[in-house]
């Protein structure tokens, strides 16, 4: 169960002077309101290490915030989640935007899935050669093994940290419910074991009415083991279903980001020409003027010699 989310600090009375590469430090906001942030000049290029724990860290703070609200943080229903946290991020010195901070976060994701697989099946599995664990591995072996090449132990901690609160908190509801992971010949048969009881002697009729209801149970009880193994089967089969479809969820909405985020990349292509071609009008309407300006001056100076 993660725990609550501490309220937030007390606003500081003093303005502390940030000074890394590309930046203008606003004035401090606060990471649990939603302050606007105008002028705001975002720092590029790759994240270092101590960026991405502080995301990772807002990230976790922002899930147990909206899992768990409480008086001194409360969740709006407008509020902007990636605006939270890219206001936690700029008042611990990663001066990232939103966007990059939801671009980056599922990049981890992808990296952390990749990465994780590779260590369970790898370890899980029988083959005879060696296992080469992905934290020893050279660059050009993570590469290789198609494996993202810079994911740190500390980052990868963190994200499996931040994971599994998030995974425990969705499970809490379900603790009470009732398990069908049981297969099919687990589950409880009702059958009769004690036989019938018989008051007269038995003849050679009764007998045979013995045998024959002896057989009808039997009947009975495999038809009822056929029930449940196909219940089983059932749900199995359900299952499987339901797996498919939230992965393929799960693709599409990576297919959709990878779309917006090259939509936005051509937008700002097409801002940037257009930008470019007034420029080079004003040049051009600059030198225009200047030929002209020349040509009266050379006019008048042609009239007062002729005077």
């Amino acid at each position: 169960m993660s725990n609550p989310l501490p309220p937030p600090p007390p606003p500081s009375t003093h303005h502390h002077q940030h000074q890394p590469l590309n930046i203008i430090t606003p004035a401090t906001t606060s990471a649990t309101t939603m302050t606007s942030a105008p002028n705001r000049e975002y720092r590029k290029g790759n994240w270092t290490i101590q960026e991405t724990l502080t995301l990772i860290t807002a990230k976790r703070l922002d899930d147990e915030r909206r899992a768990k609200p409480s008086t001194s943080s409360p969740s709006k229903p407008g509020e902007l989640r990636w605006k939270w946290i890219e206001n936690y991020c700029w008042d611990h010195g990663c001066f990232r935007s939103q966007n990059q901070c939801n671009d980056k976060w599922d990049n981890l994701l992808r990296d952390y899935k990749k990465v994780r697989q590779y260590q369970s099946s790898h370890s899980q599995s029988q083959s005879s050669h060696p296992f080469l664990s992905y934290w020893s591995m050279e660059r050009h072996q993570r590469k290789l093994h198609n494996l993202p090449t810079n994911m740190s132990p500390e980052v990868f901690e963190a994200l499996n940290d931040v994971l599994q609160r998030k995974l425990n908190t969705q499970q809490q509801p379900h603790l009470n419910q009732p398990s069908f992971s049981q297969s099919p010949e687990q589950l409880p048969l009702k059958t009769d074991q004690n036989p019938p009881e018989v008051d007269a002697p038995v003849t050679v009729s009764e007998e045979s009415d013995s045998s024959e209801t002896e057989s009808s149970e039997n009947l009975d009880s495999k038809t009822k083991r056929k029930k449940v193994r196909k219940i089983g089967s059932s749900i199995m089969r359900s299952a499987s279903v339901l797996a498919q479809t939230l992965k393929s969820c799960e693709e599409n909405k990576e297919k959709r980001h990878q779309q917006v985020m090259e939509l936005e990349h051509r937008r700002l292509q097409i801002e940037e020409t257009r930008n470019e071609v007034n420029r080079k009008g004003i040049t051009d309407l600059v030198a225009a003027m200047t030929n002209l300006s020349g040509a009266i001056q050379s006019l008048i100076a042609n009239h007062y010699d002729q005077t």
